[in-house]
């Protein structure tokens, strides 16, 4: 496990908890959840899923691109570890994945194609509710040792009383539409991610950075930003006019 101080483990879980207040934006707090993984433990990437009002899991957030496809290609496949974290609720523990083609026929080959060696699954649950899965995925044989598990664990703890917490006010109908509006929100901002790829001629995560920095800049909600890359590029022209190349010699 790198070294992590006292003082940067408390300024991670203090910063995730920081969501968990007034105009609480799901999308973004969830991206905080694996980007930190990755930051904390020796993790390669990071992918996490949440089921939907029909208990259907849904992509919701990775720590790269490459991530996310492979989260996708889970989905898709309906083959791989976070569906099996989800549905028996409890954790896929070190797994090693190119000798995890029988238990994952599909995934685990594609895993193992895409540079990934290992992967741990961890259920976002809470006592008997389980609401979704984090996947952590590895470039090296090997697994979580104990304080990387330890720490994974709290992160996913975390997560789940983050999108519990509505819950503890309304009624639980009231968490399955949240969670709907952020499945709604995520095709929005993935459409935006694409458009400012395809304008700027960068890869998709170097549009998500400049998506989410417009965002964090300004003091505005990604997913307002997201809509108008779409809806009205013209009113965020720092962000959606095509750059300029310098005349060639």
């Amino acid at each position: 496990m790198p070294t992590v101080s006292r003082e940067r483990l408390a300024e991670v879980f203090v910063e995730v908890a920081d969501t968990l207040v007034d105009d609480f934006d799901l999308i973004e707090f969830l991206r905080n959840v694996t980007v930190r993984t990755t930051e904390l433990v020796d993790v390669a990437a990071v992918g996490l899923l949440l089921a939907d009002a029909h208990g259907q899991l849904q992509f919701m957030a990775a720590s790269d691109e490459r991530t996310r496809l492979l989260e996708l290609f889970q989905l898709q496949h309906h083959d791989g570890p976070c569906l099996d974290a989800y549905l028996s609720g409890h954790p896929v523990v070190n797994a090693d994945l190119p000798l995890a083609t029988e238990r994952w026929p599909t995934f685990a080959p594609h895993a193992t194609r895409l540079g990934f060696r290992s992967v741990h699954a961890i259920p976002l649950r809470l006592r008997n509710k389980v609401i979704g899965a984090l996947n952590r995925f590895g470039t090296h044989a090997g697994g979580l040792d104990a304080d990387e598990l330890t720490v994974v664990q709290a992160l996913a703890d975390v997560a789940t009383i983050g999108l519990l917490q509505e819950q503890a006010v309304h009624r639980a109908e009231m968490l399955a539409e949240q969670l709907q509006g952020a499945l709604n929100s995520r095709v929005i901002i993935e459409q935006a991610k694409g458009a400012l790829a395809r304008t700027h001629g960068v890869d998709v995560d170097s549009a998500f950075v400049a998506l989410r920095s417009y965002a964090r800049q300004r003091n505005l909600k990604l997913l307002d930003v997201a809509r108008a890359v779409l809806v009205d590029p013209g009113s965020i022209p720092d962000l959606t006019r095509p750059r300029k190349t310098p005349p060639r010699p």
